[in-house]
């Protein structure tokens, strides 16, 4: 059976970037994401190599876009420091699709309805391979940090808490 292609999929295959495709079963109603205890199972690698994207508002009224681990957990001081506001908050669900054109557990910084300052955790570059959404809970894609970086023109920081 082939894999429908997802807005990521299509991009990274017209930047001829070369991916892995991960899938799993999913509850699209209760579906969540995947954390640090699940990641090792559904896609087989530490939880320091699957990453989470969470999309924001700052002050301003603009739209940010953070990646890391899963196993991590955001500073938004930080964050906004790394996008020169005062400060930025989560994007509440209901505000999800239709800013970003994807749902829960499937957002990508890849292939977004509008193109977002994307910033991913600067220790995403050590990694050989990293696992993100593929655009829609139960897909992902695996692909060189570099990239990733170049594909959703990420910049990089520290934006984790310690």
């Amino acid at each position: 059976m082939k894999e429908e292609k997802t807005n990521v999929l299509r991009t990274l295959d017209k930047l001829k970037i070369a991916y892995k495709v991960h899938s799993f079963e999913v509850d699209p109603e209760n579906y969540v994401g995947i954390d640090e205890e699940t990641a090792p199972v559904k896609v087989g690698l530490p939880a320091e190599r699957v990453y989470k994207t969470i999309v924001t508002r700052g002050k301003s009224g603009e739209h940010y876009v953070f990646m890391l681990p899963v196993n991590r957990e955001l500073d938004l001081k930080k964050c906004a420091a790394a996008v020169g506001e005062k400060n930025v908050e989560p994007l509440h669900l209901k505000e999800l699709l239709p800013t970003t054109g994807y749902i829960r557990g499937g957002c990508s910084p890849i292939g977004m309805k509008k193109k977002f300052r994307a910033t991913a955790y600067y220790k995403i570059a050590d990694q050989p391979t990293v696992v993100y959404s593929a655009g829609r809970p139960g897909l992902m894609t695996e692909t060189a940090p570099a990239d990733l970086i170049k594909a959703a023109d990420v910049k990089l920081a520290d934006i984790v808490k310690e």
